[in-house]
C-alpha cells in the first residue's frame, strides 16, 4: 500500500470528480440531546510545539504538528496538507523568541530557504502573516485556511500501519484518507496515541490469541476487563480548534465518533460523514483474509458502524 496519490493541482480537484468517494448528511442533535451525551464538559489544553515540512515518497507534501497536552505525557499528532492550515499555538507570539526561533519551531509562513531571516513574512511568495496586540495570530483567508475540511481521527495502530497486519483495516483506511487529502490539497490527519481503542499494545496482542482463541474484537476486550472501546476523542476536538479546522467532512464509519469529536458544545461541526469502504469490498485491492472478515463483521453487528458488504453474486 501506498501512503499517498501521485502529485496533483489541488486547484483542480474536488469531492465532485474523486470517483466513488460519497457523503453522507448528518443526524442533527439537540441541545439537549447533547448535554446528555458522555463527553467532557471541557476540552484538554493542547499546544503545538513544532511543525516541519514532510516531502512524502508519493508526491504531495505534509506539515506534521506534534502536539503536548495537560490529560497525558503522549505524543499525538496532526497531519497536515496545506501549508496554509495553520495552529494558534504554534504561531502565537512567544516572550523573548526571535525570528529563528519562529522558524526553528515552524511557527513560518510560506517556505523557508537558505538566508531567510524572517518567519512571518515570505518575501519571495509575497505572503504575510498579519497579528493583533496579543501576538495572536489574525486568520487572514489570504494566508489561513479556514474552509470546511477533510479530516479523519486516526487511532495509533502499529499492528495494522507497520506490522502488515491483516487483522484490521487500519493501516489501509489512513493510506486511503492520505491519498485523498493529497489529492485535494488540504485535510488533516489527527493520529491519536491510544493504541488497541485505548488498550496499549501489550493488552492488544492478548486479545488478538483471544480472538485466535474463538473471541470476537469485542468479547476479547471485555475478557481481558477492559471496554469494548476506552478510546476519547476530546483531544482531537481540541486539536482541530487549535488549528482553525471548525466544520469539516469526518471520514468514520463510526457514529459514535461524530458526536465524539464535534464535543458537548459542538465546538467542530461535521457537516458530512465520508464513509471509508474497504477497498476490498469495491475491487480487487485491498486485504483479504478471515480475520479482516470477522473483524468488519464486529464492527457492524457489534459496534454499530454504519457500512453494508455489497452482496456477492454468482458467476461475477
Amino acid at each position: 500500500m501506498t501512503l499517498l496519490s501521485p502529485a496533483v493541482t489541488p486547484s483542480m480537484i474536488s469531492m465532485e470528480n474523486l470517483g466513488d468517494i460519497k457523503s453522507e448528511s448528518i443526524p442533527h442533535l439537540s441541545a439537549d440531546q447533547r448535554s446528555k451525551l458522555p463527553l467532557p464538559d471541557i476540552l484538554p489544553v493542547v499546544k503545538c510545539i513544532a511543525r516541519a515540512r514532510i516531502p512524502t515518497t508519493q508526491g504531495p507534501e505534509i506539515f506534521l504538528h506534534l502536539y503536548e497536552n495537560n490529560i497525558d505525557q503522549k505524543e499525538h499528532l496532526a497531519i497536515v496538507f496545506g501549508e496554509d492550515i495553520r495552529s494558534k499555538t504554534l504561531f502565537r507570539f512567544r516572550e523573548d523568541e526571535t525570528q529563528q526561533d519562529r522558524m526553528t519551531r515552524g511557527a513560518y509562513v510560506g517556505k523557508l530557504y537558505p538566508g531567510r531571516n524572517t518567519a512571518d513574512k515570505d518575501d519571495r511568495l509575497k505572503l504575510e502573516l498579519k497579528f493583533d496586540n496579543k501576538g495572536e495570530l489574525i486568520r487572514d483567508p489570504s494566508t489561513t485556511y479556514s474552509k470546511p475540511t477533510m479530516v479523519r481521527i486516526h487511532s495509533e495502530c502499529y499492528t495494522g500501519e507497520t506490522a502488515w497486519s491483516a487483522r484490521c483495516d487500519c493501516g489501509e483506511q489512513f493510506d486511503e484518507a492520505g491519498r485523498i487529502m493529497g489529492q485535494l490539497g488540504h485535510g488533516c490527519i489527527v493520529y491519536l496515541r491510544q493504541e488497541g481503542r485505548g488498550i496499549g499494545l501489550g493488552e492488544k496482542l492478548k486479545a488478538y490469541n483471544l480472538q485466535d482463541l474463538g473471541a470476537d474484537t469485542v468479547q476479547a476486550n471485555l475478557m481481558l476487563r477492559h471496554p469494548a472501546d476506552g478510546r476519547s476523542f476530546s483531544l482531537a476536538t481540541a486539536i482541530l480548534e487549535d488549528l482553525g479546522l471548525l466544520e469539516i467532512q469526518l471520514m468514520t464509519n463510526n457514529p459514535d465518533k461524530i458526536a465524539a469529536v464535534e464535543g458537548k458544545n459542538q465546538t467542530i461541526k461535521v457537516i458530512e460523514r465520508i464513509p471509508m469502504i474497504p477497498l476490498a469490498w469495491k475491487s480487487d485491492d485491498g486485504i483479504k483474509s478471515k480475520e479482516i472478515e470477522g473483524y468488519l463483521s464486529t464492527k457492524i453487528e457489534r459496534m454499530g458502524h454504519l457500512l453494508e458488504k455489497p452482496l456477492q453474486i454468482s458467476g461475477r
